[in-house]
C-alpha cells in the first residue's frame, strides 16, 4: 500500500498531518505555561526564577530536538525509499542517542546550575533558591523528556501524527493534575512544579513506547549498546544544526536576560511570560511546520518535487489563517494575558506593550519558519541552521543591545520584529537555490 505522504491531496495532507501536531503541541506547551501560572501565585521572584530557567531548559530541549529532527528526516526518507532495514537501524540508534543525552544533561546540571543562578539572579538569593530547586529536578530526571522526543517522532515520521496526540496528552494532563497538588497542597513550591513536570514526561515516554509497539510496527526499535554508527551519523548530520541553533538561542536568551536585568527583574519575568505565551499562541504555526518536515522528506526520497512546492504554499497560507484570530486577541487584550500571571502594576505596564509587539513578531516569522522546516526535510540542515540563527540569535541580540542603550524597556522588543523582517528575503533566495540543487 502506498504511503499517504506521496499520494494524498496536499491541501488535505498538510492539515491531517498538522492538526494532530497542533493539538499535541498545545498540550505540550501547557507544561511550561501551567508551571508559570501556578508559580506566579507563589511570588514574583518564583516567576522570575522560572523565566531564568527557560534558557537552560531550552538547552535540554535542544538535545532532544536535534535527535528528533535527525531521526524524523532520516526515517521518513528511508520509508520513502522503502528500505525497512535502514528504518530499524535508525530507530535503534535514536534510542541510544536519547540515553546519552540524558547522561550529558545530568553532568551539566551537577556542575553548573548553582553557578548559573548565582550569576543571573542579580544577588537575589530567593530567586536563586527557587531556580535551583526547579531546574535541578528537571535536568537530573530528564530521561523521560528525551524518550518522549524519540517515541513521538517515530509516529510523526511514519505519517501517523494522530498517535502523537495521545503521548503528549498523557504527559501534559498528568502535569496539569499534579501541579497544584505538589505546589500548593504539599507546599513544595517550585520543587513541586518540577516534580509534576518530570512525572508527566515519564508518563508520556511510557505511553509513546506502548503506542509505537502496538500501532506503529512500521518502525521497530529497541535499546542497544551497539548502535549502527552510520545511522547515528545520519541523525547527527541532520539534527545537529537544529541543536546548535537552539543552544545558541538559549545563550542569546541568557544574554537578553542580562540586558533586561539592567532595567529590573520584573522585565525578565515579562520576557519569560512572552516566551511561555509563544508556545501557546503559535501551536498552529509550529504544528504545520513540524508536519511538513516528514512530508518534504518523504517526497524528496520519492523524487516528487511538485508535491514539495505544494507543501510550502499550503503551509504558509494555513499558518497565517490559523494565527490571525490569536493575533487579534493578543493585540486587543494584552492586559488579560498578564492577569493570568498575577501581574503587579509595574509588570502590567511593561507586559502590555511586550505582548502586542511579540504578537506581531510571531506573524512575521511564519514564512521564515516554513522555509526552515522545508529545508530540514530536504536534508539541507546547514541552510536551515543559518536562517534560524540569524533570526533567533544573531540579529535579536545585536539589535536588542543597541536598542537597550536608548534606556526604554518597551523599545527592546522591537529587536525581534526587525530581525524577522530582515531574514525573509534571504530565506526565499536560499530556498530557491537549495531546492534547485537537490533536484538537478
Amino acid at each position: 500500500m502506498d504511503n499517504k505522504m506521496g499520494t494524498e491531496k496536499m491541501s488535505k495532507l498538510i492539515l491531517t498531518t498538522g492538526v494532530p501536531l497542533m493539538l499535541s503541541l498545545l498540550i505540550n506547551s501547557l507544561y511550561n505555561f501551567v508551571d508559570s501560572v501556578f508559580v506566579s501565585r507563589i511570588a514574583e521572584e518564583a516567576l522570575t526564577a522560572i523565566s531564568l530557567s527557560a534558557p537552560v531548559q531550552m538547552f535540554v530541549s535542544a538535545l532532544g530536538l536535534g535527535n528528533a529532527v535527525g531521526l524524523n528526516a532520516a526515517i521518513s526518507k528511508a520509508l520513502g525509499e522503502k528500505n525497512n532495514e535502514k528504518v530499524t537501524r535508525i530507530a535503534c540508534a535514536a534510542v541510544f542517542v536519547a540515553v546519552c543525552e540524558w547522561i550529558l544533561i545530568s553532568v551539566v546540571c551537577l556542575i553548573g546550575v548553582r553557578w548559573y543562578f548565582d550569576w543571573q539572579c542579580g544577588g537575589n538569593q530567593m530567586i536563586a533558591k527557587y531556580g535551583c530547586d526547579y531546574l535541578s529536578i528537571c535536568m537530573l530526571l530528564s530521561l523521560g523528556q528525551m524518550g518522549q522526543w524519540v517515541f513521538d517522532r517515530f509516529v510523526i515520521a511514519s505519517g501517523k501524527s494522530h498517535l502523537f496526540l495521545f503521548t503528549l496528552s498523557a504527559a501534559s494532563i498528568t502535569n496539569i493534575i499534579l501541579d497544584p497538588i505538589f505546589i500548593f497542597i504539599l507546599h513544595l513550591g517550585t520543587k513541586g512544579a518540577a516534580i509534576a513536570t518530570v512525572i508527566g514526561q515519564f508518563v508520556g515516554a511510557l505511553a509513546g513506547i506502548y503506542i509505537n509497539r502496538k500501532w506503529n510496527k512500521e518502525i521497530p526499535f529497541r535499546f542497544t549498546l551497539h548502535p549502527d554508527m552510520e545511522s547515528i551519523k545520519d541523525i547527527i548530520r541532520v539534527g545537529f544544526p537544529s541543536t546548535l541553533v537552539q543552544v545558541v538561542t538559549s545563550f542569546v536568551n541568557v544574554a537578553m536576560n542580562t540586558i533586561l536585568q539592567e532595567f529590573s527583574s520584573t522585565a525578565i519575568a515579562v520576557f519569560g511570560v512572552c516566551c511561555r505565551m509563544q508556545g501557546i499562541c503559535t501551536v498552529a504555526v509550529h504544528g504545520i511546520n513540524n508536519g511538513i518536515i516528514p512530508i518534504v522528506a518523504y517526497n524528496y526520497g520519492a523524487r516528487l518535487k511538485e508535491r514539495i512546492r505544494e507543501a510550502i504554499k499550503y503551509a504558509i497560507v494555513d499558518s497565517v489563517i490559523l494565527y490571525v484570530p490569536l493575533l487579534i486577541i493578543l493585540v486587543m487584550f494584552p492586559d488579560k494575558v498578564m492577569m493570568l500571571f498575577n501581574a503587579s502594576g509595574t509588570m502590567m505596564e511593561i507586559g502590555e506593550s511586550a505582548v502586542r509587539i511579540f504578537a506581531l513578531v510571531w506573524l512575521i516569522s511564519i514564512p521564515n519558519l516554513v522555509i526552515s522546516s522545508a529545508l530540514q526535510g530536504l536534508s539541507k540542515a546547514n541552510s536551515s541552521m543559518f536562517l534560524t540563527m540569524l533570526r533567533q540569535a544573531i540579529l535579536p541580540l545585536l539589535l536588542g543591545y543597541v536598542i537597550s542603550r536608548m534606556g526604554q524597556i518597551n523599545l527592546i522588543w522591537f529587536a525581534f520584529v526587525i530581525a524577522e523582517m530582515i531574514v525573509i528575503y534571504p530565506a526565499i533566495i536560499i530556498w530557491k537555490h537549495d531546492f534547485k540543487s537537490v533536484f538537478e
